[in-house]
């Protein structure tokens, strides 16, 4: 079997305003199992960036280890790329956005990866606010170890092997919001009407945007009796819809019953949220805390815009760095000599 795909392609194809095609936006062919959540995932982020007109080698795509870090091999084939180690995915993202802050990134990760052997490095990261965008593919169990129960499998989620899960699960996306994540959202691999303008919504935020995506495992977690099959996540969905609309396209919303939330990110685009809930507020932390909690009580799964600070400040903004990338000084700029060194300690006697 090849895993490469052909360099064919429909010569009609249509093109964003930079004149690139999806299939520019293509990686390699998946390795994973058939039917695999984590596949719609990357096709979701692959036709954000399309739709963005991002150009893929002003991306980089970093991830850690599991199924879920195997995925940037599968899209964005002409982008940067960095797979870090088990749950070190934060630092090599911090450490890039560092010194290059004028590529885009797009961090992947798993519910073991994150929520397990990588949760002190995800908290920090949410907060110094970096600007990235953080998505996990959140399928509840270890598919790369034979399905044991993750940190994120809920409360009496039966495994495959037949045993009910006996810890409350950690939910991410609440814990993001806890914490301070400027930018929270969640969705569905099998939904990508709603998806996908989130993702283009988390890349077009300034600050840390994270979006917790509930991916079924085909082969040890989509069967009676878990609570992330298919099967189980459809039928407990609260879904918001949401429009995103770029700032050069015309803004206007869908939505034609209930109520819409509509706000403006930092470069002049728009997100149209349309409520589940008249008096919820996706800019205020603790109306989406009790928003997320009460589904959570009532066994639905809330996904959307779950929380957006409008007036995010990011890691760069917060510690002052240039205006430029740092690997791009030169040394008379980092090493500017004893004469401006002097200069500065005489000013701070």
């Amino acid at each position: 079997m090849s895993y490469i795909k052909p360099k064919f392609r429909h010569p009609n194809l249509p093109t964003n305003r930079l004149g690139y095609t999806v299939a520019d936006y293509d990686g390699a062919v998946s390795t994973l199992c058939a039917g695999c959540g984590h596949d719609s995932i990357s096709a979701a982020i692959r036709n954000a960036c399309f739709a963005s007109a991002l150009e893929p080698h002003r991306i980089a795509k970093i991830s850690g280890i599991g199924c879920s870090s195997k995925m940037p091999t599968y899209f964005l084939g002409k982008s940067h790329g960095f797979n870090s180690v088990h749950g070190r995915m934060p630092s090599v993202a911090t450490g890039a956005s560092l010194a290059n802050r004028d590529l885009t990134y797009v961090g992947v990760s798993g519910d073991g990866d994150t929520a397990s052997i990588g949760m002190g490095q995800f908290i920090h990261l949410i907060r110094r606010n970096l600007n990235m965008t953080y998505i996990v593919a959140n399928n509840g169990c270890y598919g790369l170890t034979k399905g044991q129960d993750s940190a994120t499998a809920d409360l009496g989620s039966v495994s495959k092997a037949g045993d009910a899960n006996p810890f409350d699960g950690i939910d991410l996306a609440s814990l993001a919001i806890l914490q301070g994540a400027s930018f929270v959202g969640r969705s569905f691999s099998g939904d990508k009407t709603q998806l996908e303008p989130l993702i283009r919504a988390a890349m077009a935020h300034k600050g840390f945007a994270f979006i917790d995506v509930v991916s079924p495992c085909v082969t040890f977690n989509n069967h009676a009796g878990s609570t992330k099959s298919y099967s189980e996540t459809r039928d407990h969905l609260d879904v918001m819809p949401l429009d995103f609309v770029p700032m050069r396209e015309e803004i206007r919303t869908q939505y034609a019953e209930g109520t819409t939330q509509s706000v403006t990110l930092h470069d002049g685009s728009v997100i149209h949220l349309h409520k589940a809930d008249t008096s919820y507020r996706s800019d205020d932390r603790k109306s989406a805390m009790h928003a997320v909690q009460t589904a959570e009580d009532e066994g639905r799964i809330l996904t959307g815009l779950l929380y957006l600070d409008p007036d995010s400040q990011d890691l760069h903004q917060n510690i002052q760095l240039a205006s430029r990338p740092l690997n791009e000084l030169g040394k008379d700029e980092l090493c500017p000599g004893s004469k401006v060194l002097n200069s500065i300690n005489e000013g701070l006697r």
